[in-house]
């Protein structure tokens, strides 16, 4: 498929609320999905949103890697997932402040507060529709990815602005844990369901 360039801040295209998809199973999406795939393996980080490759669609492809696990309810370890409309709603009040960055944002990090617990509605490539509860890390994921599907940045959500920052300054103050590379197709490799769909669209990944 295709390694697309990466929408950054200030392309009015990130500031816009994209559209609801008419056929989440339809192969477009399927195809949009193998190059948000080739793109994210690219970028190494671990997850990314339709609106971030050019395509104002609500869709999002994400993993959670075993040493971003928090161990609260909800947040375990999670193959390549693709969600397509997703609806997020919040589970009771409680909310988690930690460090994000974003490849629209480059070379940048911030601390951001993130609802504890969400209930994930969405759509795979299939039409299928799912639901379920996350918690910690798996949650902020979704919440930070699913942000961009309706025109929001990080930094609109940090309480604090003073710890937004450069990883470079972040690191040498101490104050950011150490980046641990991923390698995104890894996380792709067990998802049969996922691969099966793909290959009947003709993509190859």
């Amino acid at each position: 498929m295709t390694v697309r360039a990466i929408v950054r801040a200030g392309d009015p295209l990130l500031a816009r609320v994209a559209a609801p998809v008419a056929d989440p199973a339809a192969d477009a999406v399927v195809r949009l999905v193998g190059d948000m795939l080739d793109t994210l393996d690219v970028a190494q980080v671990a997850g990314i949103a339709a609106p971030q490759v050019g395509v104002s669609q609500r869709v999002v492809v994400y993993f959670v890697p075993p040493h971003r696990v928090s161990g609260e309810p909800g947040d375990e370890p999670i193959g390549m997932t693709v969600l397509v409309n997703p609806e997020l709603h919040p589970v009771g009040e409680d909310t988690v402040t930690d460090w994000e960055g974003c490849l629209s944002l480059p070379n940048l990090r911030g601390r951001v507060p993130r609802w504890r617990r969400i209930r994930l509605v969405s759509f795979d490539l299939d039409g299928r529709r799912r639901e379920r509860l996350l918690g910690g890390t798996h949650a902020r994921i979704v919440q930070h990815e699913c942000d961009h599907l309706d025109g929001r940045l990080y930094p609109s959500r940090m309480s604090d602005g003073a710890s937004l920052g450069f990883v470079d300054e972040l690191e040498a103050a101490g104050v950011l844990p150490a980046r641990v590379p991923v390698r995104p197709k890894d996380y792709l490799k067990g998802e049969a369901a996922l691969l099966a769909r793909l290959a009947r669209a003709g993509v190859n990944v």
